[in-house]
């Protein structure tokens, strides 16, 4: 590291460094940091407002283990405006569909991403520079695998998927790596050695499936030893010891125990606040149900507080408003 580390010309204070080491660059070693510190320094990047971040590859590989430098959407396009060269798109992408290619792992059938960004020359006359990205050349696509009880081993399913964003939004991702190939056309120098986090996603698909697996078959092993895949823990009787619940059964058992258990809107508060935890991953591993159950519940208890608000003698009432 330099001897004073500098961001925009303001040196950084030894207790932002140590935030910025243990946050934003916690995957890095101390070369790694001292290599993204210096970057982020002479690019003129701020890594606190997520305009650069480092990516490391292979993590427990030391013989593969490499850092890759992302420059966040906005970053890009703060490098690009120093150039004094630079122009944005006057028009949006040219994005090119095929209802063919729909499948589960291109939901749009996108076949290709065209972006046009304009450079000036030396005569102050404008040039397109163009980008281009192809969808099966940059989405992440990865095999799915589970754990197979009677063969004790993690095997392909069959089924192959998209990885996160490029499924939620897929329009949104090629475009990102259609203007960075754009930006690194025109401004090599610029844009040569720095990447778009959509562009490595392919790649961290693939190292997490290089590096990852056997650890994970592992965890899956385990969970599937003590009933814990595709379970919840849950507290029903804050007396009893939590139960493992079906991922598939939540809902009905909530449900149950509810209209069981709980006399009136203390008890389902009690019964909510114990599981609340458990609550936030019933919603992420089924957010249909969980949505569903959540109407229930808010419903539920509207009726449990009309419920005692009927039950309530008029004289308590007075008192509690007095």
């Amino acid at each position: 590291m330099t001897a004073v580390a500098t961001l925009n010309g303001t040196a950084l204070t030894g207790r932002q460094l140590d935030l910025i080491r243990r946050t934003i660059a916690a995957d890095c070693n101390d070369t790694e940091f001292d290599l993204f510190v210096e970057i982020c320094r002479m690019r003129r990047l701020d890594p606190f407002r997520k305009q650069v971040f480092p990516l490391v590859f292979s993590k427990d590989n030391p013989q593969k283990r490499r850092m890759a430098i992302v420059v966040s959407r906005d970053g890009q396009r703060v490098i690009a405006q120093r150039c004094g060269n630079y122009r944005p798109a006057s028009e949006p992408a040219d994005i090119v569909f095929d209802e063919t290619f729909k499948s589960p792992i291109n939901p749009k059938g996108i076949v290709l991403c065209r972006i046009k960004l304009w450079q000036q020359d030396k005569q102050g006359q404008w040039w397109p520079v163009i980008g281009e990205a192809y969808w099966d050349e940059f989405a992440p696509v990865t095999d799915e695998w589970a754990y197979d009880q009677e063969k004790g081993k993690r095997l392909p399913t069959g089924k192959r998927t998209v990885d996160g964003n490029w499924q939620k939004m897929p329009v949104l991702m090629i475009q990102k790596v259609a203007e960075m190939q754009a930006l690194r056309a025109g401004w090599p120098e610029e844009f040569g050695d720095l990447y778009d986090e959509a562009e490595m996603d392919r790649a961290r698909v693939i190292d997490q499936d290089a590096s990852e697996i056997v650890s994970k078959e592992q965890e899956e092993r385990r969970l599937a030893a003590i009933g814990g895949k595709d379970t919840l823990l849950v507290s029903f009787d804050p007396m009893e010891v939590l139960e493992r619940v079906p991922v598939g059964k939540f809902a009905d058992r909530v449900i149950e125990w509810v209209e069981q258990s709980c006399d009136g809107p203390g008890d389902f508060r009690l019964f909510m606040e114990r599981n609340r935890e458990t609550f936030r991953e019933f919603w992420s591993r089924a957010p249909a149900d969980a949505l569903e159950l959540k109407k229930w519940t808010e419903a539920k208890e509207r009726a449990l507080l009309a419920q005692e608000d009927a039950e309530t003698p008029d004289i308590v009432k007075t008192l509690r408003a007095g």
